[in-house]
């Protein structure tokens, strides 16, 4: 049996983990908005016509902010096409996602989604075919309190209070060529610049976040980061990442090991930030926004061909299985152990189209990637802490070398002291683990659970929800200040220490119970 240690310290930290890296994504395509978060002719929806059923499902997941309504459509999106009477509404071409959008569920709908999905709004502006007054005028229609055109035109629609969006994309993905107004990293910059000047002129509060490169295969990666930062540096607070993984060739190690590609592609983002923060000789630091990641193929590999020009088509409507579950559960880890620059992050998406929750008319139901999601959602607020893994490696033909063991330890608050998430990634053997936490020795081993099953590519459907679902384990033991044990083969684990109540003594000695 292979062994692994992992080494942590309590005073060794990375740094406070933000709620938002645990954000999601809503885009107006495919079944994500219409039949997805919104049907008002399904039995489950509310008066507003929200599914209440994926209401409590995204409240399961503590999301506590999504990005909307895009992705690639916001890059066409007339956001005064969205708002006020519905019947007066006019419905447009998508070009993006070549598909019809009637523009039923718009910008104040998703307000008040959210305001009961109990999370925040990232919302994306058009840098596509619109521009910097377009921008304004949203931000003055969503932030300013009345007595001026746009946010007394909010009020008139019904919304007298403002919106008070605080998080803000300049555009989406402009580097690429299938980007409604694609531009050049110094087109792109001076209208984000100036985008992000008029916007703070009006609501100073907010927050603005740039574009990075789309991925990390884009010919202009590293280029596109540095002249972005470097025009527009003052005016941005994050810069934003791209990357989804695949087992296109069904090499399940090699995929697992993509983690590798996704911790060398975030290292090499925060050096070109470091490196334009140097050469400006600035004080502020730019964090970023890791605000689409998951893992993306089955829908390409099954190639899925929705219906062109029409309403709410099935589009990009992965189904995925256990060995997507681990793949997720370690890119969680990975965005953890970057905690002190990644502060948002959005797994893309959250409902039908990649994503962990699925609909049909008949009900909603958690694909495998909700519960790694929903456990490190819960159980990874607090510190991270530097955790060094000390285990076996093996070789990715696509990434070189790759860890057995990834984990990262969360340092909390109150009686939950300390969370330690884990992935064994072998695929044949188990994992015998040990860690010294004597620094923690007044805790107990509150609570094991573990995410694996026998067949990698089992899913869970609508007829057979439960088929991937975490359980309770007993491989682990803590005794003394030392865990030890084993982690089981292909396995998300969670492990948690809460604090035990101090042993209280009486004056002659005897103990208080």
């Amino acid at each position: 049996m292979k062994k692994a240690e992992l080494i942590v310290d309590k005073d060794f930290q990375v740094g406070q983990v933000d709620e938002r890296i645990f954000g999601s994504f809503i885009e107006q395509m495919g079944r994500a908005v219409y039949n997805g978060i919104y049907q008002p002719e399904s039995p489950f929806a509310d008066e507003e016509g929200f599914r209440r059923d994926v209401l409590d499902l995204v409240r399961g997941l503590r999301v506590p902010v999504v990005r909307y309504p895009g992705g690639n459509f916001v890059s066409g999106f007339r956001w005064e096409d969205s708002v006020g009477e519905k019947s007066l509404r006019p419905a447009r071409t998508d070009l993006a996602w070549k598909r019809i959008e009637t523009n039923e569920f718009g910008l104040n709908e998703f307000v008040s989604w959210a305001r009961k999905a109990d999370t925040e709004i990232m919302m994306s502006v058009n840098l596509g075919t619109r521009g910097p007054e377009d921008a304004k005028n949203l931000l003055e229609y969503c932030n300013f309190p009345g007595g001026t055109y746009y946010s007394d035109l909010r009020k008139k629609h019904g919304y007298p209070r403002s919106h008070d969006i605080k998080l803000w994309c300049m555009g989406n993905e402009m580097d690429g060529p299938w980007q409604m107004g694609h531009k050049t990293a110094q087109e792109y910059g001076r209208v984000m610049q100036e985008t992000a000047r008029l916007m703070k002129q009006l609501d100073p509060s907010i927050e603005t976040v740039a574009c990075g490169s789309s991925n990390l295969a884009m010919k202009t990666f590293g280029s596109w980061e540095e002249t972005v930062l470097d025009i527009g540096y003052d005016e941005m607070d994050y810069l934003s990442l791209h990357q989804y993984y695949e087992n296109m060739s069904g090499d399940t190690a090699d995929f697992l090991a993509s983690t590798v590609g996704m911790d060398e592609f975030i290292s090499s983002v925060v050096s070109i930030c470091d490196c334009v923060k140097a050469k400006k000789r600035r004080k502020k630091k730019i964090y970023l926004s890791f605000d689409e990641w998951n893992v993306w193929y089955h829908s390409k590999m099954n190639k899925q061909k929705p219906e062109k020009w029409v309403k709410a088509p099935h589009q990009v409507e992965d189904i995925y299985n256990f060995e997507d579950a681990l793949l997720v559960g370690s890119m969680l880890i990975t965005l953890l152990r970057h905690a002190d620059r990644i502060k948002i992050a959005c797994l893309a998406q959250l409902v039908n189209v990649i994503a962990p929750i699925m609909t049909s008319d008949s009900g909603a139901w958690r694909q495998t990637i909700y519960y790694p999601y929903q456990l490190t959602s819960r159980y990874g607020r607090g510190t991270a802490l530097q955790t060094i893994v000390k285990a076996p490696v093996y070789e990715s033909k696509t990434y070189g070398y790759a860890s057995y063991l990834d984990a990262v330890a969360i340092l909390g608050e109150g009686k939950e002291r300390l969370s330690i998430f884990a992935v064994n990634k072998s695929l044949d053997e188990d994992l015998e683990l040990s860690c010294d936490l004597r620094q923690f020795v007044n805790c107990r081993l509150a609570e094991h659970l573990i995410l694996t099953n026998d067949d990698m590519k089992a899913e869970n459907t609508e007829s057979e929800p439960d088929k991937v679902v975490p359980g309770k384990a007993d491989t682990l033991k803590f005794e003394s200040g030392i865990l030890s044990g084993v982690l089981r083969k292909h396995s998300w684990n969670l492990i948690r220490l809460e604090e035990t109540e101090p042993e209280r003594y009486q004056s002659d000695g005897r103990q208080i119970h």
